[in-house]
């Protein structure tokens, strides 16, 4: 890997990771505002701490190599959905946090695609 792509690959590592551990914290101590959205779609309490607690394990996730893979996909559900949510509940500027993550997470995904098979 090229060091420019092995950069924009760290990069997209920490700028994802921070970003899904403050929103899994923020799900898992149970702040109003964030869990409102699952309210919305009339989904059940403990959804959203599901979703938080698997943002902050899938945060751990993308800096383990082997795991980094199978992390940044799992990410990548989470905001398929979130993005869905804000396009369909909400304003379309709303979904743009949501979209840069996501292209974070295809850039990890890409890189560390090899990496899953040496397990």
């Amino acid at each position: 890997m090229s060091k420019a792509r092995n950069i924009s690959v760290w990069l997209s590592v920490g700028l994802a990771s921070l970003g899904f551990a403050v929103a899994g914290i923020a799900k898992l101590m149970g702040v109003e505002q964030v869990h409102m959205s699952f309210a919305i779609m009339g989904l059940p309490v403990w959804f959203g701490y599901f979703i938080g607690a698997s943002e902050l394990l899938g945060a751990l996730g993308l800096w383990l190599r082997k795991l980094s893979f199978y992390a940044a996909s799992g990410l990548l559900i989470i905001m398929v959905g979130a993005i869905y949510f804000h396009l369909r509940f909400d304003e379309i500027p709303t979904a743009i946090p949501a979209i840069i993550l996501a292209a974070l997470l295809v850039n990890i995904a890409l890189a560390r695609f090899d990496d899953k098979l040496k397990f």
